[in-house]
């Protein structure tokens, strides 16, 4: 029992270093976390609701625009944000099955999970006045999570086959 209780805080503290991280990459692209700042953004986005909306219709609001692009023009740019969105997300989605109650969730609400929290993302990058909200990033970013998600159910029902056998096998 208290193997468990060190397990879950072990990953609980990790998932909470995984979305700092994440933050910090996504909305800071590596910089300081300035909240002062921050809160100056967020009042002169919310004192101008046009200005959220030029930011938001200046964006990607057509999916796969970019992901093709970044196919057929495969400069180093490209290929690092279209795996990097796929790649960040994946730990996210590995946490939605380690962390959710009912061994693992669903697909559908690890895609709904990681969705969620990539329209967070995107949408504070337009309030915050610090990137832009890329429909593709959506995409790109709940395939990681999904990727994350398969690859941790995939591994625990393995293990649990692995087990199954071993127990089989002792007992003859």
């Amino acid at each position: 029992m208290e193997k468990n209780r060190r397990n879950h805080v072990f990953i609980h503290g990790l998932f909470v270093l995984y979305m700092y991280a994440l933050i910090k990459i996504i909305l800071f692209k590596f910089g300081s976390i300035d909240f002062t700042w921050l809160w100056l953004q967020l009042k002169e986005s919310l004192a101008s609701p046009a200005y959220i909306s030029s930011r938001l219709q200046s964006g990607n609001l057509i999916p796969f625009k970019e992901i093709t692009t970044a196919i057929h023009v495969q400069s180093s740019h490209n290929l690092i944000n279209l795996y990097g969105n796929i790649v960040i997300f994946i730990p996210f989605g590995m946490f939605i099955g380690l962390m959710s109650p009912n061994k693992g969730g669903s697909v559908i609400g690890a895609f709904f999970r990681s969705f969620g929290l990539s329209l967070c993302l995107e949408s504070a990058q337009i309030l915050f006045a610090i990137g832009r909200f890329d429909v593709d990033d959506l995409i790109l970013n709940s395939s990681g999570g999904l990727i994350g998600y398969t690859a941790v159910v995939l591994f625990v029902r393995l293990m649990g086959t692995i087990s199954i056998r071993r127990d089989v096998e002792l007992k003859e």
